[in-house]
């Protein structure tokens, strides 16, 4: 098994990062920014290519890559939703603070608005940015009733856009998407990330979750994808024999930890899985 340190390898750390970037607007936890270097030198050959990612999630990859054209999905609607305002220009409305009491009122709305079929709202889309601004660790959670329930976070201060002008310009030929990875409309030539969960052996998912079966649809669906595909994942044992049984190439990476129950910030390693690359 071969470990590249993207801090020792020239060809990657040094690579000058381009100044029209721009960060993700989200706090997300397991966001891939710390693998950009890495993406960029496998995307640079096929930027005439559409970028897809089946799990978006905070964006970190596609604002690093910056295609030109973009399908991004996650099944995550609240996220989605705050993305499609972004695209409209989202001008927040919200008086936005960092106060206990204020965000324990806006969560309480945020559920409400929920409950009442209006979670595509423009105030919706505001509050999930509050909610994820200003909760602990940015952590994006719901209880089995389909509410927000993540705490208070832990903060000195907090910094909340007043405009996302930039964004929208960015979004113009981005399309957004809300549905299982299985439908998402996938082309031939389409350069495909995927980051699903991480598997963590002999640990079941919460119902609703991302499951060992959904781990082994996703890498043989990819598997048969005619364009490019790049997977990354936890290098468990068995994500590890499931990617070389279909024929993945594998890169193996230190990534980093950001958040575990017991405080531990250990290196995790990270596997990269390559086809048609």
């Amino acid at each position: 098994m071969v470990v590249h340190d993207l801090s020792s390898d020239g060809s990657l750390a040094n690579m000058v990062l381009r100044l029209d970037r721009l960060p993700p607007p989200l706090k997300w936890a397991g966001g891939k920014r710390w693998l950009i270097p890495y993406l960029e030198h496998l995307y640079r050959p096929h930027r005439h290519r559409r970028l897809v990612e089946p799990f978006v999630g905070g964006l970190a990859v596609a604002l690093g890559l910056m295609p030109e054209r973009a399908l991004l999905n996650d099944v995550n609607p609240h996220l989605i939703n705050f993305y499609l305002w972004l695209k409209r220009g989202l001008r927040p409305r919200l008086e936005m603070r960092y106060d206990r009491e204020l965000y324990y009122a806006y969560r309480d709305r945020f559920n409400r608005l929920i409950a009442e079929g209006k979670g595509d709202t423009q105030e919706a889309a505001e509050l999930f940015y509050y909610l994820n601004r200003t909760g602990y660790n940015g952590l994006c959670r719901f209880n089995r009733r389909g509410e927000f329930n993540v705490p208070f976070g832990r903060y000195k201060t907090v910094v909340y856009a007043q405009e996302f002008a930039e964004y929208a310009e960015r979004f113009r030929n981005w399309e957004f998407t809300c549905l299982d990875f299985r439908r998402v409309d996938i082309l031939p030539g389409d350069f495909v990330y995927a980051d699903p969960p991480y598997d963590v052996e002999f640990v079941d998912y919460s119902p609703g979750g991302f499951s060992w079966n959904d781990q082994v649809a996703l890498a043989e669906m990819l598997a048969e994808h005619a364009g490019p595909v790049v997977m990354s994942n936890q290098a468990t044992s068995r994500i590890v024999a499931l990617y070389r049984r279909l024929g993945y190439k594998l890169q193996f990476l230190p990534a980093p930890r950001r958040i575990s129950c017991d405080g531990n910030r250990d290196r995790v390693l990270e596997v990269l899985a390559l086809r048609n690359l």
